[in-house]
């Protein structure tokens, strides 16, 4: 009888790899892996999960490159809305896991996979982000998540592959890391308390530079251009780049605590260099070239645009809505935005630009006002009271005096 054909989401790290031996040899599918690669693996390392594949029982592996698409569709808007999750985290895997999901389920349709499956735990936001993405594209694909059904310990599955004559890195495999483009989180023992926070050599990028220098980062309509006087066209090596340069000063850490999309308060570390500098530098730059309100609106859909992607929401319509608003917004922000880099921070030193609304003819904050005078301002801020004036004079009248 033909086996039926399953498509793993493989990353290579414990959880898939259990599924893979578990999906082949407890079940008896014909085992498929699929990696979707957001930027966070080298050519050495797609080589080495592919030869872990197969030694897991796959009978076909792909390595799908969806970096550059993952930068057109979901960085480049974050970047424009200055997405932090809580202030803090650029969510690095929250988005990046969409991307992998439509991915790996079209893999799945081109090969006629009655199955695909994913390591994902019952306690995280990935297993949601897989499943939604899986039934909203190809709902006739059935879902297989042996971790989570089968409510699995880490060194349940350590034993369970010791068992099979599988032996890896499990001392490495007590973090759960995961990189791409956008920055690396880094799960493990002190993330589940809240007392706790990562020990130094938990980073996959540790801190070799010394003293200080200045990264100098050009914009054109919001999006990164030139790194230190280089132009990139390629966007993806420009945030490759800044990443080279200021992930050696260990900048970009920090500890993410959120609601998760199951209801449940969560702990992650995450490394992210470039986008906490991109994101900081970009912001910097836009104070200076947008409008009050334009800040204020742009603020209210950023944040309404991180919080539905990282909660599986980027099939909805409405972020193709909130994506062009965004784009709009970009047309002034072009620039030179100075930063320097030092151990373990940055400091935002000033920005350049044709766009600049501080260099005007109008006046200079704290020091000379050019285009009105001072009965314009008398006569400005008399009418500007009057709702107060009224409000206060009738508590007075009422002897409500506050």
């Amino acid at each position: 009888m033909e086996k039926e054909k399953v498509v793993l989401a493989f990353s290579g790290g414990l959880d898939t790899s259990f599924c893979a031996k578990y999906l082949t040899e407890e079940c008896g599918y014909e085992l498929y892996t699929a990696i979707a690669n957001t930027g966070g693996f080298s050519a050495e390392e797609l080589v080495k999960i592919e030869e872990k594949a197969y030694k897991l029982g796959s009978v076909q592996h792909a390595s799908l490159d969806i970096t550059e698409e993952y930068y057109e569709k979901s960085i480049k808007y974050m970047i424009f809305g200055n997405v932090l999750r809580n202030g803090t985290y650029p969510i690095s895997v929250s988005s990046e896991r969409i991307f992998q999901a439509i991915a790996i389920i079209n893999y799945a349709k081109s090969v006629g996979a009655s199955y695909v499956a994913h390591g994902s735990t019952g306690a995280g936001n990935d297993q949601v982000r897989f499943d939604l993405t899986f039934q909203i594209l190809a709902p006739e694909i059935k879902i297989l998540t042996p971790t989570r059904d089968m409510t699995l310990t880490r060194e349940y599955e350590i034993d369970y592959l010791r068992k099979h004559g599988i032996e890896d890195d499990f001392k490495k495999m007590e973090y759960s890391i995961n990189k791409g483009l956008w920055g690396t989180s880094i799960g493990g023992k002190e993330t589940l308390k809240s007392e706790l926070t990562l020990p130094e050599e938990a980073y996959p990028s540790q801190m070799v530079a010394e003293g200080e220098e200045q990264l100098v980062l050009d914009f054109v309509d919001g999006e990164i251009s030139a790194v230190n006087g280089k132009a990139y066209t390629n966007k993806v090596e420009a945030i490759q780049a800044i990443e080279a340069i200021a992930s050696r000063y260990a900048i970009g850490r920090d500890m993410h605590i959120g609601d998760t999309i199951i209801g449940i308060k969560g702990r992650v570390g995450f490394e992210a260099a470039a986008p906490i500098i991109l994101i900081a530098a970009h912001k910097m730059l836009e104070k200076h070239t947008l409008t009050k309100w334009q800040q204020y609106w742009k603020d209210q859909i950023g944040t309404w645009y991180g919080m539905f992607l990282h909660e599986a929401q980027y099939l909805e319509p409405v972020m193709r809505d909130m994506e062009a608003f965004l784009q709009s917004s970009q047309r002034n922000v072009t620039g030179r935005v100075f930063v320097d880099l030092k151990p373990y921070h940055y400091v935002l030193v000033g920005v350049e630009s044709n766009f600049d609304l501080m260099k005007s003819d109008f006046g200079e904050y704290g020091e000379v006002n050019k285009a009105w005078n001072a009965d314009d301002v008398k006569g400005f801020t008399k009418i500007l009271g009057n709702q107060m004036k009224i409000y206060h004079a009738v508590q007075t009248k009422n002897g409500k005096n506050e």
